[in-house]
């Protein structure tokens, strides 16, 4: 089998717990200087200005930290690397709880609004970039994600070279994964019942939708109680297809509390608006460390709002 080549080590320090950017040239000759091809890959010819600031003031630079200079000689395969300007983003004022933490995994529960890991205009302001800065753990990353408005147990990996390890439990579904939510109670609704059906998730389209053919998302929902028109639900997912959980509650005629986008798309939340937060937590993480053997179960002690105290959550 063939070795892969290992990737040239950053000469760039992360930023605000951010890596930085690493650009690999592709094959090819229709690039005179590293600047050209910078400018067609970045910009799309519209800000040359941009990447030749940058070039100038030193911050693009190759494998050895030498500043890249307008006039580098495009090389094939060469790497450079720099910082992207930072968004201004809203801080999410609540705290990430760290539930659990040994050298080689950290597990934190993260709050409602707070992105996993940095992604279009959240970056700095994420799970991943704020626990490599109050942890000091620079080389943390993400096994698996959690969308920016679910809440709940997140399993983070301290040694890169273990991350592959711990990101297999998922893709293989070694991972026993189970999310609470609260939604209108139906009465007419059989529960427990396993929902199968295709999702489809397009780039550039906010929300998810169900589509005919083979089902590749798998959820079981069960009742777990109901009060006043209310229902509390643990939800089982067997796959893991984005929005999956949101999409089958909808289908199924009782979306998740606080949902922007199911069953229907609302207008964007302001920054800043931290109100009436999705009802979806990860409640339950286990699953057997495949570097130390131990067999783990962590448990988020959050509560719903809409469920303990549905006045105060409707009010905000």
């Amino acid at each position: 089998m063939r070795r892969r080549t290992p990737l040239p080590p950053s000469p760039l320090p992360q930023r605000e717990g951010v890596d930085p950017v690493r650009v690999r040239l592709p094959a090819g000759d229709a690039w005179r200087t590293v600047r050209d091809h910078l400018v067609a890959r970045l910009a799309g010819g519209a800000g040359a200005g941009v990447v030749d600031a940058m070039l100038d003031s030193g911050r693009i630079v190759d494998a050895a930290g030498r500043p890249v200079t307008r006039e580098r000689a495009y090389e094939p395969g060469m790497y450079v690397w720099f910082h992207r300007e930072l968004p201004d983003e809203e801080r999410v004022p609540f705290p990430i709880d760290v539930v659990y933490r040994d050298e080689h995994v950290v597990v934190a529960d993260k709050p409602h609004f707070l992105a996993t890991t940095p992604r279009g205009s959240h970056v700095a302001e994420t799970a991943l970039a704020r626990l490599r800065r109050e942890l000091g753990i620079p080389a943390l990353g993400a096994a698996h994600r959690l969308d920016r408005l679910t809440a709940g147990i997140v399993l983070f990996t301290v040694r890169p070279e273990e991350r592959g390890a711990y990101q297999s439990l998922f893709r293989e579904r070694r991972v026993v994964k189970e999310y609470e939510a609260v939604a209108p109670y139906d009465p007419a609704l059989a529960l427990p019942r396993t929902v199968r059906s295709r999702i489809l998730k397009e780039r550039g389209v906010m929300a998810a939708r169900e589509v005919e053919g083979e089902p590749n998302a798998v959820s079981r929902v069960e009742l777990l109680e109901h009060r006043d028109g209310r229902a509390r639900y643990r939800l089982l997912p067997s796959t893991g297809q984005t929005h999956q959980l949101r999409v089958h509650m909808s289908a199924l005629g009782v979306p998740i509390l606080g949902d922007p986008l199911y069953p229907v798309v609302t207008g964007p939340v302001p920054a800043g608006d931290f109100r009436r937060p999705l009802q979806l937590l990860a409640r339950v993480l286990e699953f057997t460390d495949p570097v130390t053997g131990r067999a783990h179960r962590f448990v988020s002690p959050r509560e719903l709002r809409a469920w303990s105290s549905y006045p105060e959550w409707a009010a905000e």
